[in-house]
């Protein structure tokens, strides 16, 4: 795939979507960072169902290590894997405040020193709350990036360095966002809804669904 191919492709999506966001909710970077490490293995929908009755009780690492495991695990456990969560995220609340004075450290280095923080929730915490063009690597952006032509690569820091490497400057902070949402509720993983999808006539997959494409591209609410 060329350069301009890979311009107008991001082109679209910011045609489409000029200002894409995390589906978590959060207001702050300690919220979304407890966010992030508790969306491991769940959907967004899943933790902000959790997550709104817990940062009501606790939003600051210090309010959250004063629940306690039993009462953090009491906030989170209809999300899966909830009891290991509880402890990685008590420990990096307790991190937090030891080292950090109760902040959201600014670099990579720092960020996945904390327990239950590794490279793609680093990323997202400097994407999302610090503006850094960072591309955290999940299941969507692997899938889109191999199907599509835009970043081949067998392992996920392979798609990312190609990803950050090839992504045009002017699109590569929101990059992140674009292509997630574009695996989640277009790309998806069985039969691709090639007949919806904006980037039909650039993309590479050859196993494409046969319905020509519309032009439009649906809002998350209007296919999910």
């Amino acid at each position: 795939m060329n350069s301009s191919i890979r311009y107008e492709i991001f082109a679209r999506f910011r045609s489409a979507n000029p200002h894409p966001a995390t589906e978590l909710v959060f207001s702050s970077s300690f919220e979304l960072l407890i966010a992030v490490i508790l969306s491991a293995q769940a959907t967004d929908k899943s933790v902000n169902l959790a997550t709104r009755e817990l940062f009501f009780q606790a939003n600051t690492p210090q309010k959250i290590l004063a629940l306690g495991e039993a009462g953090l695990q009491g906030f989170i456990k209809s999300i899966g894997l909830y009891k290991t969560k509880a402890r990685n995220i008590l420990s990096t609340c307790s991190l937090l405040v030891q080292h950090h004075s109760g902040q959201v450290p600014h670099t990579r280095e720092a960020l996945e020193k904390l327990p239950g923080v590794g490279r793609k929730t680093a990323n997202v915490i400097l994407n999302t709350a610090f503006g850094e063009p960072a591309i955290a690597v999940d299941t969507h952006i692997f899938r889109v990036a191999n199907r599509t032509g835009l970043a081949r690569g067998k392992t996920v820091l392979e798609v990312e360095m190609k990803l950050l490497k090839s992504v045009p400057k002017p699109f590569r902070h929101d990059a992140h966002h674009w292509l997630i949402l574009h695996g989640r509720y277009v790309c998806v993983a069985r039969k691709p809804k090639c007949g919806v999808c904006i980037i039909n006539d650039l993309c590479e997959f050859k196993e494409k669904t046969v319905e020509k494409s519309s032009g439009n591209y649906p809002s998350p609410a209007a296919i999910g």
